[in-house]
């Protein structure tokens, strides 16, 4: 039986990337992981995600222009390429993607995988995270592929570690939310005037308004409150809409109290799938607990 081979998309972060300080298509060279690029549609052009689409220059452009950034890809013939690529050397595979609930990337993998059945052994599992958490549970199963694990073990192991994935934000900006039919139009203009900023929950892949809170320094608060929370932290993350430390950032590190396993806190700046919902001006708070959490 040949090992088992991870297929994934852009819209992870892989967390020994982050460490090393190196793009996340160079580690996945390494850790033998194959990155498809989500397509991203803004103002009727098309881009490859990690390919011809800056973030940052995305992010900036949302919000001067307030652009709203569609995922269009990669589509169920872009998997079957990929699939066709990756069976040539392999015939398990484990396509694991960002949260189908946000984007319509597992759909579009799972209907692909329909001319390689009884050939080939492809799950396609949806990982209900993005960002860090994807990248955290794409290495892990990479990692269990190196040993020697069957596909069906792999599989088993990733639906454990996700349900130890939590993600807290906020956002300036209620258009967005609104746009996306997270809260009404007039929970919008209401929550403008007077300065209410949401506080979200990402939940079974879902992101979910948990209540507002008056002023940016409370909803800053509120984030370090949901790390505190944590017993063990294995990983965290902060993730916002510019790739380095601002004033802001400093404040919220300096709030959390706890250190996860590792020691570390970065910054991560969010890609298009996060900013079609929550506009460009979010700030959030990844944990990994780990296995040895509650």
């Amino acid at each position: 039986m040949s090992k088992v081979h991870i297929v994934t998309d852009s819209a992870l972060r892989l967390p020994s990337a982050v460490d090393a300080g190196i793009s996340d298509n160079d580690m996945a060279d390494q850790l033998d992981i194959t990155i498809v690029p989500l397509t991203v549609q803004i103002a009727g052009q098309v881009f490859r995600d990690g390919i011809d689409l800056d973030h940052e220059e995305l992010l900036l452009r949302m919000a001067s222009e307030r652009l709203r950034p569609k995922i269009v890809g990669p589509t169920e013939r872009d998997f079957r390429r990929v699939y066709g690529r990756v069976t040539r050397r392999t015939d398990q595979i484990l396509s694991l993607h960002s949260s189908a609930r946000l984007s319509l990337v597992h759909g579009q993998a799972e209907r692909a995988t329909a001319g390689f059945m009884g050939r080939y052994d492809i799950a396609v599992v949806d990982s209900e995270t993005f960002s860090l958490g994807l990248g955290i549970l794409a290495e892990g199963a990479a990692r269990l592929a190196e040993d020697g694990m069957p596909l069906s073990a792999v599989v088993r192991h990733v639906r454990g570690m996700l349900r130890h994935i939590y993600i807290s934000l906020t956002t300036d900006t209620l258009d967005y939310l609104e746009h996306r039919g997270l809260i009404s139009a007039s929970q919008a203009i209401l929550g403008t005037m007077l300065d209410n900023k949401p506080s979200l929950a990402v939940e079974r892949g879902k992101i979910v308004p948990m209540e507002k809170v008056i002023g940016r320094d409370d909803a800053i608060g509120k984030l370090a409150d949901f790390a505190n929370e944590f017993p063990h932290i294995e990983k965290m993350a902060i993730l916002q809409s510019t790739p380095y430390a601002t004033e802001e950032t400093e404040k919220l590190r300096d709030d959390v109290e706890v250190v996860a396993e590792d020691g570390q806190l970065p910054v991560l700046l969010y890609g298009p799938l996060l900013a079609s919902y929550v506009g460009p001006d979010a700030i959030g708070m990844l944990v990994y607990e780990g296995f040895g959490g509650r």
